[in-house]
């Protein structure tokens, strides 16, 4: 996950950026010899917009700047080692990039992770604070979980309150306090209200709903020709509740749905929830059923 502080809005009007000076950005590197910081720097060294690479690690810089500055691009490249180097590194600079930190191993918690990576970071935030104080800051940072890899199966329906995502039930396990559950919760059931606000009258969530159509179809060919424990939540009949339609986590197979695996174990939170979106998916099935019988 990329985060950047900016330059307060002031700094930033002082400062007049034309296409020229874009192309000629000063940038440093801070933890330029890890596994992130060398093909990071090799790939601002290859760009066109940036003419001054300064790289600065606790090892190894000199070598990876004298191996970058073969590559036949404008930037310069200068490695700077060791506390006692970052000012010079520091000074002149537009934009700082901070991948700095040591990797997860074996054994090693998150939350050790996070102390000791927040320290470094901390440190060289510091540093540019006193010996840039205008630049960039850009921070890499580990989001701990992998988006890809996260599952929380969302049931009920598809409108506001009725989309309920059952956080308890995420994998890997999360846990969050109320307050930030809450807004979680929120946030999810007006995602698309807010790409619809974002988009300012130009669409709806039509990128995000083509992709999770695509991956539902991908899904379904997959278990059609016999992958096992293929499971996406969908909308179907159900007697998962006294509503007649719902959506929970199904189980795919050659013939399509091959077992509804239903809500499963829920939090108090979520059990309100439930609730609270069961007379509004009552309502909306209503009017589809009533709809489907003007069709006769």
């Amino acid at each position: 996950m990329l985060s950047s502080l900016t330059r307060p809005a002031s700094a930033a009007l002082r400062r007049s950026f034309s296409t020229s000076a874009q192309n000629n950005a000063k940038v440093a590197v801070l933890g330029a010899s890890g596994g992130i910081g060398q093909p990071l720097s090799l790939l601002l060294k290859n760009s066109p917009l940036v003419s001054r690479l300064t790289l600065y690690d606790i090892a190894h810089t000199p070598g990876v700047a004298a191996d970058l500055s073969h590559i036949e691009t404008k930037a310069t490249v200068k490695g700077y080692l060791g506390p006692e180097q970052l000012p010079d590194c520091l000074k002149g600079c537009d934009v700082v990039v901070i991948p700095a930190g040591v990797p997860r191993k074996p054994g090693m918690s998150r939350d050790d992770l996070f102390n000791t990576n927040a320290t470094i970071v901390a440190t060289l935030a510091a540093a540019c604070a006193q010996h840039c104080p205008e630049a960039m800051i850009c921070v890499i940072a580990n989001p701990g979980l992998d988006p890809a890899r996260v599952n929380v199966p969302v049931i009920g329906g598809h409108a506001g309150k009725t989309i309920i995502p059952l956080i308890s039930q995420c994998t890997p396990k999360v846990d969050f306090p109320q307050d930030q559950l809450t807004t979680l919760v929120g946030r999810i059931q007006e995602a698309g209200t807010e790409v619809v606000k974002a988009k300012a009258g130009a669409g709806s969530a039509t990128l995000s709903m083509a992709y999770a159509g695509a991956r539902f179809v991908f899904s379904l060919v997959d278990a059609m020709n016999g992958k096992e424990g293929v499971v996406e939540c969908s909308f179907v009949k159900s007697q998962e509740t006294e509503c007649a339609y719902f959506s929970t986590p199904l189980l795919l197979g050659k013939q399509g749905i091959e077992k509804n695996l239903g809500i499963g174990k829920v939090s108090s939170f979520e059990e309100k929830m439930i609730a609270e979106a069961i007379p509004e998916l009552k309502a909306s099935i209503k009017k589809g059923e009533d709809f489907v019988k003007t069709l006769k």
